[in-house]
């Protein structure tokens, strides 16, 4: 639930953040749906197919599209459909990353995902990875579009992870 309930304040904060390919308004509306969406199937649905339909979507949307397969193996029963769920979450999480390997919310949405899939499934090899990213553009102060807030959350959620070096925990801390 924790992890349902952070991806939930990621959501908030990080669809602030104007994308090309949708106005103010919808981004609006996909922030309202987002948040549906963590105890919603069906709303999770719905907005899945909505990001889905769009042309060229840019690779925060990808990644957000991601994030929503991630919700589907919540919302599933099936633990068949869990594992293809998550297999097909962290295949678009990655094209994202393709997209933008710079992008701190994007590489956050993936280590988020990963931190909280059990290990023995294979789907947390970035981990160290995006920590590594993630870490290295908070000291550059690299955050593209994302807020104050979301970089707080950001940093909050790294030291919360555990999974931190020393090093790592000293830039953090600078942001929380």
């Amino acid at each position: 639930m924790k992890f349902f309930k952070f991806i939930l304040l990621l959501m908030i904060c990080a669809m602030n953040a104007y994308s090309e390919n949708y106005t103010n308004e919808e981004i609006k509306e996909i922030k309202q749906a987002m948040i549906r969406a963590v105890e919603s199937p069906a709303t999770t649905d719905s907005l899945y197919m909505a990001l889905t339909s769009k042309k060229s979507p840019n690779a925060l949307v990808i990644a957000y599209i991601g994030t929503l397969e991630a919700l589907k193996a919540k919302h599933s029963w099936n633990p068949y459909n869990k594992l293809k769920f998550v297999g097909q979450s962290q295949k678009t999480l990655q094209n994202a990353v393709e997209k933008e390997p710079h992008n701190i919310e994007i590489r956050f949405m993936r280590f988020s995902i990963q931190h909280f899939t059990p290990a023995f499934l294979g789907f947390s090899k970035e981990l160290d990875l995006d920590r590594k990213e993630i870490v290295k553009l908070l000291k550059k102060k690299s955050f593209g579009l994302a807020d104050a807030t979301l970089i707080s959350n950001i940093a909050k959620f790294m030291i919360d992870s555990k999974r931190c070096s020393p090093a790592d925990l000293i830039v953090l801390k600078s942001f929380v």
